[in-house]
């Protein structure tokens, strides 16, 4: 489809088939390390995990109370049992509970052989010795058995799988302390552009502070990536060719910003072409058309708008997927669903459009989304106010209050 908005004369890539594109180009790396498991949080696995040991390792009582066997129950009758002694958790009953006889166990002690059944603490009276159980008293209850969330063999944690705290504890639960995790992708990025000022410098007139760089060095913030900030390299050819060529050789994944569009200082797609291959430039997404993809040797590329919020929507939506794909992490599908938008939204046909939306849900569960504010490409403060995307499809055109749309909050990407 033909951007209604723009001068193209065929039309723009899908982000779908740029994404296709991006996968076909793409595989994941090789290599991995060993990790001690307290250091593995958020890492790619390389191998499966499987437990050594049964998840419990003894039977164990569920709640504290009293332990005691079935075979002293009267059915429908109270009955009184004698305390033999105590099992506390990491230090079981040493004895022998005899007919007649039960136990004052803890949550996660042991339960000593000769019992099968556990009472709350609350049921029963305690005289002395003798332990009172009521006549509604239930056997063969609340005792966790040998194995019963995990068997000694079972696996505890495909891969490749991106480990979370949960995983780590689940690990830890078996006695793993060390873990096989796929290498680190090294990534680069850097700004380009004559305008671009340091933060903390006095701001010349015609400078601009760099706010991509802090951008990127955040949206990039992942423990799978070794990630370097180059810095700014100037509107020059040649400094920006020797930037490329030399970060190619030591960095798996560059990531640039600005100089990918087409003014007569915009480089990126021309060095590119020079000095490796260019897989697809410009695609039809709003913000973020002219997203450059390639290839500099061994080392893959992606050119970036120079709009702070173009860089936003094009890192999490394009870059992202690759890097998980590129780390050997599992594909993962940022939810969306649907809201009742209540502002109207401006959009014209043509390209896919990320609008910077507020997300909300009312007390009978109904999502509303409104708009966060101006749209453009340069105004970080609505995106900063945001916290989701209303994704408008490329046939779509204005959006009137009222309509649903698409939405896709923001603490549930990546």
């Amino acid at each position: 489809m033909i951007d209604a908005c723009s001068l193209e004369s065929r039309p723009l890539m899908s982000i779908d088939d740029a994404l296709d594109r991006i996968e076909a180009a793409i595989h994941p790396v090789s290599g991995a390390e060993k990790l001690a498991l307290k250091n593995a949080l958020g890492r790619v696995l390389a191998e499966p995990v499987y437990s050594p040991v049964n998840i419990p390792h003894d039977r164990n009582a569920a709640m504290d109370g009293y332990a005691f066997a079935s075979c002293d129950v009267v059915e429908g009758q109270a009955f009184t049992l004698n305390l033999a002694g105590t099992s506390w958790a990491g230090r079981p009953f040493q004895g022998r509970v005899q007919p007649g006889q039960c136990v004052r166990i803890f949550t996660g002690a042991v339960v000593p052989e000769q019992a099968d059944s556990v009472v709350m603490q609350e049921h029963v009276q305690v005289r002395d010795q003798a332990i009172h159980f009521p006549a509604d008293t239930r056997a063969l209850q609340n005792i966790r058995k040998v194995g019963e969330d995990v068997k000694q063999g079972d696996l505890l944690c495909v891969h490749p799988k991106k480990l979370t705290a949960v995983d780590l504890g689940l690990l830890a639960s078996a006695g793993i302390d060390e873990v096989a995790v796929k290498r680190r992708l090294k990534i680069a990025y850097f700004s380009t552009g004559d305008e671009l000022s340091s933060v903390g410098k006095p701001l010349e007139s015609g400078k601009i502070y760099d706010s991509n760089r802090m951008l990127l060095g955040g949206l990039l913030e992942d423990p799978c990536y070794s990630v370097s900030d180059l810095g700014v390299v100037p509107d020059n050819r040649h400094l920006l060719e020797d930037r490329f060529i030399e970060a190619s050789k030591n960095y798996d994944v560059i990531v640039t910003t600005g100089g990918a569009s087409v003014g007569e200082a915009d480089y990126v797609k021309e060095i590119l072409q020079r000095c490796g291959e260019v897989n697809f430039w410009k695609i039809a997404i709003k913000p973020g058309k002219p997203l450059a993809f390639g290839k500099i040797g061994s080392c893959h590329f992606f050119g970036l708008p120079g709009n702070p919020v173009a860089v936003v929507v094009t890192c999490q939506q394009i870059v992202v997927p690759a890097l998980r794909r590129l780390s050997g992490a599992p594909s993962f599908k940022a939810l969306r669903f649907s809201a009742t938008c209540t502002t109207a939204l401006r959009k014209s046909a043509g390209r896919r459009e990320y609008q910077r939306g507020i997300l909300s849900q009312d007390e009978n569960g109904e999502f509303w989304v409104a708009s966060a504010g101006r749209q453009g490409s340069n105004i970080l403060s609505s995106m900063s106010q945001s916290n989701c995307y209303i994704i408008l499809p490329e046939a779509c055109n204005d959006v009137q209050a009222g309509d649903k749309v698409t939405v896709e909050p923001f603490s549930l990407l990546i």
